[in-house]
């Protein structure tokens, strides 16, 4: 089985080195600024950026995460009250998410930290070309992996035996 030519490995193991320091960094500072996870504090920004609602299924589409998992912690959010859910009114089996005045304290009081960490460990050693060139080649690395389905949408694959028993019949 041929492997990744030694280029191509290095830049495999330096980004993903990169993307586990940074996530690391990043858990370690919104959990001591203000006792957020990574997954909570992206749901608190999307809502923050869209004039503070969306739908799940809105919230759903910008993060990497199952639609169980995001569910509990929208929940969690709820029971701290940084944001409410409730049904939508133009739409029955949508629910709209809703960030509250406590939602928008707990970002103002970590994104000045959140943002700090970033320039310092992301762009201080880069020029400005080097963050063009980066985020260029990020953009597409990130397009052509949403590109691909999710292995949970993806049809399943049978077994032979079911098809076999399902010919049989």
């Amino acid at each position: 089985m041929p492997g990744l030519p030694p280029r191509q490995l290095g830049a495999y193991f330096a980004l993903v080195e990169a993307a586990s320091l940074l996530q690391h960094a990043v858990e370690q500072q919104l959990k001591a600024d203000g006792d957020l996870s990574y997954i909570q504090f992206q749901l608190l920004m999307r809502l923050f950026g869209a004039d503070g609602r969306l739908t799940m299924t809105e919230l759903a589409d910008g993060v990497v995460y199952s639609r169980s998992g995001l569910t509990y912690q929208a929940g969690l959010l709820e029971k701290a009250a940084l944001i409410t859910r409730a049904p939508d009114p133009r739409d029955d089996r949508a629910t709209v998410v809703t960030i509250t005045d406590a939602g928008r304290e707990r970002i103002d009081r970590v994104l000045p930290g959140h943002v700090e960490l970033v320039r310092r460990l992301v762009f201080a050693p880069l020029s400005d070309q080097d963050v063009s060139t980066l985020g260029d080649l990020m953009g597409r690395v990130r397009d052509q992996m949403r590109a691909e389905p999710p292995r949970s949408a993806a049809p399943r694959k049978r077994s032979q035996r079911n098809r076999d028993a399902r010919d049989s019949r």
